[in-house]
């Protein structure tokens, strides 16, 4: 395998260059960052040309700073980097019969009738996006139609990714860091667990779409009470309604969870724990790691008093 990574400034990227030198690859030798923005088609097609690789791996695009709301004011941005740098880049592996791997979203669903909140009742691969109430979400669920198209792209669908850190990009990170929070149960994706299996997938040529999360559901309080079991006793957090946090955003947010068997199914010699499992362990490597870094106990977040 050799590797092209598109988007290696972001935090997923960054991850996947981490990772992948851990595994041994040499950048400029089996590994290549990109140094062009998806939507330059000839600029792209030239590195495609010129590095020759096997497999892309696309990390890129935008979900905006410091979240999706950001895309509401920048229409136009939002979809050159999402749907015509993404469609860009898979039409040209596609046509070099290069394998590209896009990292997607899961957050074009909501909950609905036929998948209710505490059912236990996922979407699928198979299913449609039934969530447009955010520019990001509708952009992403209409271009993963179109990726449909292209048999040598794999598309997985990552959902309020968590990492064993406190990086600004963690969900765990930015719902601790907020006044009010509401408390749902969603399909998670823990990257410790996930960005290898990612890897195993690329290796293996699959193709299509995934819903890439651990199995099960888990909700903003689980989440923060293992931080409080784990990380800081002190820690407290405050909920309001969803209908409260309508008020105070641009764009709507998706609740949802996925079905994850499939992705399970075909990876039977990667580990991917159900998500509380998975949480967990998290919380015990974060503590690990904020202790080497020397942020416990001493430099963890605390919320300013009223």
């Amino acid at each position: 395998m050799s590797i092209l990574i598109f988007g290696k400034n972001g935090w997923i990227g960054g991850k996947l260059i981490a990772l992948l030198q851990e595994q041994g690859r040499v950048i400029g030798k089996d590994l290549f960052l990109a140094e062009n923005r998806m939507q330059n088609r000839e600029a792209v097609a030239a590195e495609l040309d010129e590095i020759k690789p096997t497999h892309v791996l696309n990390a890129a695009g935008v979900t905006g700073r410091p979240n999706v709301d950001w895309c509401e004011d920048n229409k136009a941005e939002t979809v050159r980097a999402n749907v015509i740098g993404t469609l860009n880049l898979s039409d040209l592996c596609d046509e070099r019969g290069i394998h590209c791997t896009v990292f997607a979203t899961g957050c074009i669903f909501e909950y609905d009738e036929a998948h209710k909140l505490g059912s236990g009742v996922g979407f699928t691969e198979e299913d449609e996006a039934n969530f447009d109430k955010s520019w990001y979400s509708k952009t992403k669920g209409m271009v993963e139609q179109m990726l449909k198209v292209y048999e040598h792209t794999l598309v997985l669908r990552v959902r309020m990714p968590i990492s064993d850190d406190l990086s600004p990009r963690n969900f765990i990170t930015k719902i601790m860091k907020y006044d009010n929070i509401v408390n749902v149960p969603n399909s998670m994706t823990v990257l410790h667990e996930l960005l290898p299996a990612s890897l195993v997938m690329a290796e293996k040529r699959l193709t299509g779409i995934y819903n890439f999360c651990n199995p099960g559901v888990i909700s903003h309080n689980e989440m923060l009470d293992l931080y409080i079991k784990h990380i800081d006793p002190t820690y407290t957090y405050t909920n309001f309604s969803l209908e409260d946090q309508d008020k105070i955003l641009k764009a709507g947010r998706s609740n949802n969870e996925l079905e994850c068997s499939k992705l399970v199914d075909a990876l039977p010699e990667c580990t991917i724990n159900e998500i509380h499992v998975a949480c967990d362990l998290v919380f015990q490597r974060m503590k690990e790691n904020l202790t080497a870094d020397g942020t416990y106990p001493d430099k963890l977040f605390k919320r300013a008093k009223k």
